[in-house]
């Protein structure tokens, strides 16, 4: 595990992040399962949803990522591009995580967020048997929520990043009224 002096030589791991707009301008956030028991939800969390994000395969366009990850969290494949970032969004992982999240690997991740619209109907979206149970499933329930409040229900080290997506993103739901 490496030491936190040596987070600064640790590398960002590159993912994608998927804003899902309805035809009433919300996004989709799902709630995370828990990682330690599956069978438990990660309700005791402080806050514990969270758009759908993952990471860019070696040689994978960052788009392609996007709808790859999208498809394996959500089983939603109904889609319209509306935006892409107009940067990467960057986060840490707090310091107890670091050697152990994300492989240990990493110090955090470097994101590249995109705004789709969902052209399809609610009854594609299952977070729990994703891809007609193919993948695993990272979610154990999901709304729709304003984009503006996403902030607020993401884990702390994650919201400035949520405060850069609404940033870039904060147009997208007035496209719908």
């Amino acid at each position: 595990m490496p030491a936190l002096a040596d987070r600064d030589a640790l590398p960002y791991r590159d993912c994608v992040g998927i804003a899902l707009f309805n035809p009433r301008g919300e996004v989709f956030i799902g709630r995370r399962r828990s990682e330690t028991d599956p069978e438990k939800t990660a309700q005791t969390i402080e806050a514990p949803w969270q758009m759908p994000q993952g990471g860019i395969d070696k040689g994978e366009d960052p788009l392609r990522a996007a709808l790859r990850e999208l498809h394996e969290e959500t089983s939603v494949r109904s889609v319209s591009l509306l935006a892409e970032a107009p940067e990467w969004i960057l986060y840490d992982l707090p310091d107890e995580a670091i050697g152990k999240a994300l492989g240990g690997r990493y110090r955090g991740q470097r994101q590249r967020w995109f705004a789709f619209a969902f052209t399809g109907h609610d009854s594609e979206i299952d977070v729990e048997a994703p891809g007609g149970g193919k993948f695993k499933a990272e979610f154990d329930a999901w709304r729709w929520e304003r984009l503006s409040r996403t902030p607020s229900l993401i884990v702390p080290f994650k919201r400035d990043a949520y405060n850069q997506v609404v940033a870039a993103f904060a147009d997208i739901p007035q496209r719908f009224s």
